[in-house]
């Protein structure tokens, strides 16, 4: 993932609105959600729930598929563990980051006097 891909995605999810919507769509799984259920969960109305879909499609968090009539809107799972991996790349300089060997990498115990 490039640097300006997660910036994208981080933007995208640094607003309430938007990241309960992609919250949502994680909960509901692969079988997403059209935004008339989307917008009776979260209480949004149409046009800002369009707006904040919008953004969170262009960010690739968020994909729409055409099924009939509706659109149905789901998390890009992929895009998202392509973030997490971005994020936690050479986590604990490389190091296993299992509780307490994190803490002993970035805080290592200090002598007392």
């Amino acid at each position: 993932m490039e640097e300006q891909d997660v910036i994208r995605a981080l933007a995208a999810l640094a607003q309430s609105a938007r990241l309960q919507v992609f919250r949502a769509l994680v909960v509901a799984g692969p079988e997403g959600l059209t935004p008339g259920a989307l917008g009776e969960t979260l209480g949004l109305p149409a046009s800002t729930l369009s707006f904040h879909l919008k953004e969170l499609t262009q960010a690739g968090l968020v994909t729409p598929e055409r099924a009939g009539r509706n659109l149905i809107y789901r998390a890009g799972f992929e895009r998202m563990q392509s973030l997490l991996t971005y994020l936690t790349d050479n986590c604990c300089q490389g190091a296993s980051c299992q509780p307490g060997a994190a803490a002993a990498l970035c805080c290592p115990p200090t002598k007392e006097h």
